[in-house]
């Protein structure tokens, strides 16, 4: 496919909701063009080098980003094929039940989803199996109903994983297996480097995007992906429907024109794309009738805890085996602190001294050996204040303003108090916006116009052959990983583009 073919599927962004798109309308038939503004990662020896990725951030976006003070920094954004799956931490829950409602939490209301767990159920089945999901049914005490159990068997726990596990057990506690995409196992290509969680994997054992959609969405002749072309405008036609895709790429700006667009670059960079295309039509943005594109801006609460081991080594490879839901509804006698539990990957010296660069090397370097590293993980509240917004000048600002932090610090505190049990010191670190990893809410979904930009099936509402698949749909975050949840309803959007296909009808 070069630029004189028209594509019939223009596909924004190569991370889990443009890969699951491209891979379910693979074997359709239609043309399919990736659009991805970062090429592949390259496979090297940086790749598992703390200090390369950490202290010196290799990998990481070199553009800038300012909050409302004027503060200007470097955003925790990666462009790469596979989106952030490169560097996440293979963690594939889903959603809980109730998250799918309406939840009034001490700081606001998260509001339900026009779609219920009940739609994506047999989807999530479908993208564990895609993501070869690791894990363990039955355990989980929030776990809502399966039709059918994990594809494979859990990851088993290393030795002082094993030990955590039962010493939360003895606190009455029911810990579980965390679902991991990871190909390990007999046969598999995991090696256990111990370099997993936010770093890439120079095997391929992780389910990222890239090994488990795009690469096999690229085996059909009538996938083409194009590396390094960023998008930098969508065009409407007088009828509202997206007629082209403005790209930068070799250096030339060129138009490409599709029925079908689909964008998922994440929740950031989708909604400044759909602000950067603003017309006289649309002066606000495109699919911003409602005025909500760009804002619900939220990221989780993330607090990383620390517990120290000062005559034990902490030789475990990959720790992310073990989380814990008993406190996700709530505390027993406080039900507005709330959240989930897991394990970290394993905390080195050099991403000590990236966060805190006055701590010695050496310090650094046994804090990372004698640790065993947790996060505590709360709901942000969606808040039409935090946003994302283009300045005048063509710049980002990112005015985030998390909700319920008071009830997430009074669970982290709560957990810290189980974990001195166990610790004699519990160290704690709170990761913010600059880390935007579960980014979600730019481009809500909603049965409304008025207020969302995107129907059940995340098509807009104000452009029919434009939708918006990736996190940025999301009108609530939970306190889950996102990534399974937006891998099952890119699954769903995703079958529904196939029957329009087969019956002719792509942009319905």
């Amino acid at each position: 496919m070069d630029a004189a073919i028209r594509p019939d599927v223009v596909i924004i962004g190569s991370g889990v909701g443009g890969g699951t798109i491209a891979r379910q309308l693979a074997g359709t038939g239609a043309r399919i063009l990736i659009l991805e503004r970062g090429n592949y990662l390259p496979n090297e020896p940086e790749n598992a080098d703390a200090e390369a990725v950490f202290t010196q951030a290799r990998y990481r976006t070199k553009e800038e980003y300012r909050d409302e003070t004027g503060r200007r920094y470097r955003p925790g954004q990666y462009y790469y094929v596979g989106g952030h799956t490169k560097f996440y931490g293979t963690a594939m829950f889903r959603f809980r039940e109730s998250d799918f409602h309406e939840v009034r939490h001490e700081g606001g209301i998260s509001p339900a989803w026009p779609v219920s767990y009940a739609d994506l159920e047999p989807y999530y089945d479908e993208a564990e199996r895609l993501f070869g999901v690791r894990g363990q049914a039955g355990e989980d005490p929030t776990e809502a109903v399966r039709s059918n159990p994990y594809p494979h068997a859990a990851i088993p726990h290393e030795p002082i994983i094993a030990d955590m596990a039962e010493r939360l057990r003895a606190q009455g506690l029911r810990p579980f297996f965390m679902p991991s995409a990871v190909d390990f196992g007999h046969g598999g290509s995991c090696r256990r480097c111990g370099t997993c969680d936010a770093f890439p994997c120079r095997y391929g054992a992780k389910g990222d995007g890239e090994t488990r959609l795009i690469r096999p969405a690229l085996k059909h002749p009538n996938v083409t992906l194009w590396t390094e072309a960023q998008v930098m405008r969508l065009l409407p036609a007088a009828d509202g429907r997206i007629a082209a895709a403005e790209i930068q790429r070799d250096g030339q700006l060129m138009r490409v024109e599709a029925p079908l667009f689909v964008l998922s670059a994440g929740a950031i960079n989708s909604a400044l794309l759909l602000l950067r295309s603003s017309d006289a039509s649309n002066p606000n943005g495109l699919a911003n009738r409602s005025g909500v594109v760009g804002r619900y801006l939220m990221n989780h609460h993330l607090t990383g805890l620390m517990g120290l081991m000062p005559f034990r080594v902490n030789d475990t490879k990959f720790p992310k085996t073990l989380s814990a839901n008993d406190f996700y509804h709530g505390l027993p006698n406080d039900r507005a602190a709330r959240g989930n539990i897991q394990m970290l990957g394993n905390v080195k010296g050099p991403m000590i001294r990236s966060a805190y660069p006055w701590i010695p090397r050496p310090f650094a370097n046994l804090l990372g050996r004698h640790s065993v590293d947790w996060l505590c993980m709360s709901e942000d509240l969606p808040r039409a204040e935090s946003r994302v917004r283009l300045l005048p000048d063509g710049r980002v600002e990112v005015a985030y303003h998390p909700g319920d932090g008071p009830a997430h610090d009074r669970f982290v505190e709560h957990v810290r108090s189980r974990l001195r049990r166990i610790f004699p010191v519990v160290l704690r670190h709170s990761f913010g916006i600059e880390a935007p990893s579960h980014q979600c809410g730019t481009v809500r979904m909603g049965a409304d116009p008025a207020q969302s930009a995107l129907n059940s099936l995340c098509r807009t509402h104000d452009h029919p052959n434009l939708y918006v698949v990736d996190a940025s749909f999301f009108p609530s975050s939970a306190a889950l990983n996102p990534a399974l949840t937006i891998c099952a309803q890119a699954l769903r959007v995703g079958t529904h583009l196939r029957a329009a296909w087969r019956n002719d009808n792509l942009a319905a």
